[in-house]
């Protein structure tokens, strides 16, 4: 196990860091709230990632992938928050394929999986039903009626939802857990978007006597939670590497603003009250990096510790990505809360990214739960 890139994981690193500051700074997320953007994402950004084989990175080559690994796709999306990047990396890549390659059949993979990575087909994950995360136990049915099965149910809280072309519902079945790939046009299906404080996109999804055929259902109710689990915990350690590249830029803006500027006459960054806060968050900074690459690390090598691990680097990002979007906003002063400044859309993300597949309490619990206490 090595806490370090090797050399074509940190060219990727710093081709995507190049690209988005070009194409996706900040800037061009501001631009996306401004205009209320329909889909919430630029797609021409969208296709330019997918040409640099991002949608692609860890699927099977068999399917049109590259198997580049996890820990390759950690190095993209880690550089995607530091300029908060919109797009359905998250959604179909991380959470929607990994459903798929875990549980899908071949018809299942060889119809979705080729148009993933050519950036042909969007997914959302339909998981949520209560104000906060409960990944299991779900209210959403299916029942089975003859050679099909109808969905009843209500979703919360669907990250692109509003958008995806197809929908990967989780529902209560008579013995277990059924993960079912909908089109999200079927009759049925009504939703409604919500723009977050962060400037992303989700949806309320409502499912009404929805008919899917039983081909739909990825793999069978024995073993639908456990394919969700592993997707979940994917999708855990892959958003606290966004939430550690977000958190860095935001400290690095915060170190930048402290040498720059003057009170009473000197620089702020000469007072030893905030040179000790700084020092605080670089510490808290260097510790996540070793965590998050752990996480994803064990991705890519299949580790039997991966759900404590997936916990423990959410729990983790969660506090510091916290802890540095408030001290930049304080350490900013007055200038720090205004809408001309892009501190606050960080503080913003911050808020919700603590919230998505589990918020700190959530972890803390499960980890220990995990371990046997």
């Amino acid at each position: 196990m090595t806490l370090v890139l090797n050399e074509e994981q940190r060219l990727l690193k710093d081709t995507a860091k190049d690209f988005l500051a070009r194409v996706m700074p900040v800037a061009a997320l501001r631009e996306l709230r401004d205009q209320k953007d329909e889909l919430g994402f630029n797609p021409n950004h969208w296709q330019q990632m997918v040409e640099l084989g991002w949608a692609s990175m860890v699927l099977p080559e068999a399917y049109d992938g590259l198997d580049f690994g996890y820990m390759g796709l950690g190095a993209v999306i880690e550089e995607s928050g530091r300029t908060l990047a919109a797009s359905p990396l998250f959604s179909t890549v991380v959470l929607g394929s990994t459903i798929i390659i875990e549980g899908g059949s071949e018809e299942q993979k060889s119809t979705f999986l080729p148009q993933i990575a050519a950036g042909t087909l969007s997914l959302a994950l339909a998981l949520e039903e209560k104000p906060h995360h409960q990944p299991s136990d779900f209210a959403t049915t299916a029942v089975a009626d003859g050679d099909d099965y109808i969905i009843n149910g209500e979703k919360l809280f669907v990250l692109d939802g509003h958008s995806a072309d197809y929908l990967i519902v989780a529902t209560r079945l008579q013995t277990g857990t059924g993960l079912f790939i909908v089109d999200a046009n079927t009759d049925g299906i009504e939703r409604r978007r919500h723009h977050l404080i962060d400037s992303r996109n989700a949806a309320t999804v409502r499912f009404n006597h929805v008919r899917v055929k039983a081909s739909s259902l990825i793999g069978n109710a024995e073993q639908g939670q456990d394919i969700l689990n592993t997707a979940m915990d994917y999708g855990r350690i892959c958003l606290a590497a966004e939430m550690l590249g977000a958190a860095s830029e935001c400290f690095e803006r915060t170190v930048a603003y402290l040498k720059e500027r003057d009170q009473f006459g000197v620089k702020i960054g000469s007072f030893q009250a905030l040179q000790h806060r700084a020092a605080k968050m670089f510490i808290e900074l260097e510790l996540s990096k070793s965590v998050v690459l752990d996480a994803l690390s064990a991705i890519d090598e299949k580790r039997a510790d991966l759900p404590q691990l997936a916990s423990l680097a959410k729990a983790r990002l969660n506090d510091v990505f916290e802890l540095i979007t408030n001290e930049a906003v304080q350490m900013h002063g007055g200038i720090g809360v205004t809408d001309e400044l892009d501190i606050g859309f960080f503080l913003k993300r911050s808020r919700v990214a603590t919230q998505i597949l589990g918020n700190s309490h959530f972890h803390r619990d499960r980890y220990a739960s995990l371990c046997g206490y």
